[in-house]
């Protein structure tokens, strides 16, 4: 069970933080919740305190959980890539993912997407998910890292900062 004040986090959602556990007739059935606000955009959400386990709320991860997902990130062993797949089933996948209650599972749509715009240009959809995934990982590991959400992103980028290299290069250089 969460506390007031406590930060957690819901999944496709973000950071937030329990502001109050109140009781609410729901139809007809007095229920518990909690009211939880989403840091990143003040989205207030009441999640039953019997339900918030299925949905996926937890609590941020730890600094060694932090240290753990940058490592992920950093290994490219398990990258699958678009092979066979077309985007549309990409974009599926990657967002169920998205609202998966293991960040692991969100690195892996940041990681397989920085990882697929090295070879291809990615779709506006895409790179919405990338966007979003970024968001994800930055704000939890800010919390996990004792660090600002902008420090966090940067770390991840600088894992990436091959990809994001060769992303600025100009066409003719990519070509040679």
């Amino acid at each position: 069970m969460f506390s007031v004040g406590e930060l957690v986090v819901y999944p496709a959602q973000g950071v937030g933080k329990v502001e109050k556990i109140e009781e609410q007739d729901v139809g007809g059935i007095t229920t518990r919740l909690y009211i939880v606000r989403i840091l990143s955009n003040n989205v207030t959400l009441m999640v039953p305190v019997s339900n918030a386990e299925n949905v996926g709320l937890r609590s941020v991860s730890d600094k060694k959980q932090g240290m753990s997902i940058l490592a992920y990130l950093e290994d490219r062993s398990d990258f699958t890539g678009y092979s066979g797949q077309n985007w549309n089933r990409r974009y599926r996948e990657y967002s169920d993912k998205l609202k998966s209650k293991d960040l692991r599972d969100v690195a892996y749509v940041l990681k397989e997407l920085f990882l697929i715009s090295k070879d291809k240009e990615l779709s506006f959809g895409e790179r919405r998910l990338l966007e979003q995934a970024m968001g994800l990982i930055s704000m939890e590991l800010s919390y996990a890292l004792s660090v600002d959400q902008s420090q966090a992103k940067s770390k991840v980028e600088e894992l990436f900062s091959d990809v994001l290299s060769e992303q600025n290069q100009p066409e003719e250089k990519k070509e040679a």
